[in-house]
């Protein structure tokens, strides 16, 4: 478990490190949370930056012309600065630390379990962090991305499932992009001969093609749907106040449809979004969920859900241990229900000033 004053406030704040140099040594040690490797940090000797250096473990160490001048030379100032560092990692325990703390409370002679395997806890372990992202620690990343022409966005890496797309508009403010159900992603576009016959390959298999469908709907013009004016619609007028007091209210629009925000399909054959042409050259961002476990940096616990994942760990591993007494094992089963239902609660984020301010919206009126 990490405790403040492990990591130097220049260390937090800052992402640097600074020493001075006494004119005999040429080696340093480094303090950041995180050691970093050599080409993760930019290193400076009296403001003037040098590459001759090499990282090994918690040692910074110089060589060739800054050597001589460390060693030649009394107060050289030397600065290590992270090419990237981020604030508010204490909120969270690494799965490591949760590993070892296991291990330490809950394994060993007189203690709940009196064996298991290490490997067996990081398992539950990794597996309990996963099934707590999806509705407990809510692991929701995003990414931004310019549109192109080719009116796709392939899925990230460690994608999930989507929480909302959006694009950002002059102003900053996100605007929501809505799934259609206009148009389709088929899986398998069939390959056809003039005679629409299958085409085969020399094993036998089916050739798959380009789709047709997604070709037609990049080239779909999303006003004949949405509702939206423009100054060639026959409705159009020089003074339109009126109509335009009546969004949403002529015949035959589809609510479903009647936004000008564009549309978006998610296309299982490519592993991509396909947006509407109307979307093209816009900034889209892409938030979604991920399993908690894409790099070893993501994978942390949040220290409001560690107890919960403690339990976890522990009634996963009684549940399939040999000779463990039936009641041992549900009694764990609803310490760890009630630990979950706890860590949900403390990670809800309820604020009562925050609810107040949203309900002062109760008086106004709904219009249909």
């Amino acid at each position: 478990m990490g405790l403040l004053g492990t990591v130097t406030e220049e260390n937090y704040y800052n992402g640097s490190q600074t020493f001075i140099g006494d004119g005999t040594v040429f080696s340093f040690t480094l303090t950041f949370e995180t050691l970093p490797t050599t080409n993760q940090v930019r290193a400076f000797l009296n403001n003037t930056e040098t590459f001759e250096f090499t990282i090994s473990g918690a040692t910074i160490t110089f060589s060739g012309e800054a050597q001589q001048l460390l060693e030649t030379n009394e107060n050289v100032a030397v600065e290590v600065k992270l090419l990237d560092f981020t604030f508010g990692n204490y909120q969270y325990t690494s799965i490591k630390d949760i590993v070892d703390n296991f291990m330490i409370a809950y394994v060993g002679d007189g203690k709940l379990i009196a064996h298991v395997a290490k490997s067996d806890v990081i398992f539950h372990a990794k597996r309990g962090l996963q099934e707590f992202s999806y509705d407990v620690l809510k692991t929701v990343k995003s990414q931004e991305v310019e549109l192109g022409t080719s009116l796709s966005i392939p899925m990230p890496q460690d994608y999930i499932n989507y929480v909302k797309l959006c694009y950002i508009d002059s102003s900053g403010i996100s605007r929501i992009i809505y799934p259609t159900r206009l148009t389709t992603n088929p899986t398998e576009p069939m390959l056809q001969d003039n005679n629409y016959n299958y085409v085969f390959d020399a094993d036998g298999n089916a050739i798959e093609g380009s789709s047709v469908t997604e070709q037609r709907y990049s080239n779909f013009d999303t006003t004949r749907v949405s509702g939206n004016l423009s100054s060639e619609d026959s409705l159009y007028l020089t003074t339109n106040d009126y109509i335009r007091s009546d969004y949403g209210q002529r015949y035959g629009a589809t609510p479903e449809t009647t936004q000008v925000n564009g549309f978006f399909t998610i296309n299982e054959r490519t592993g991509s979004f396909n947006f509407s042409s109307d979307l093209s050259g816009k900034i889209i961002v892409i938030e979604y969920i991920s399993d908690g476990l894409g790099t070893d940096a993501e994978m942390k616990v949040n220290k409001l859900a560690e107890e919960a994942l403690y339990k976890h760990i522990a009634y996963n591993v009684l549940a399939v241990k040999r000779n463990i007494s039936e009641y041992i094992v549900q009694r764990y089963k609803k310490e760890r229900r009630a630990a979950l239902r706890n860590a949900k609660i403390r990670l809800s984020n309820l604020k009562t000033a925050e609810l107040a301010q949203v309900m002062r919206n109760k008086s106004k009126r709904i219009k249909h």
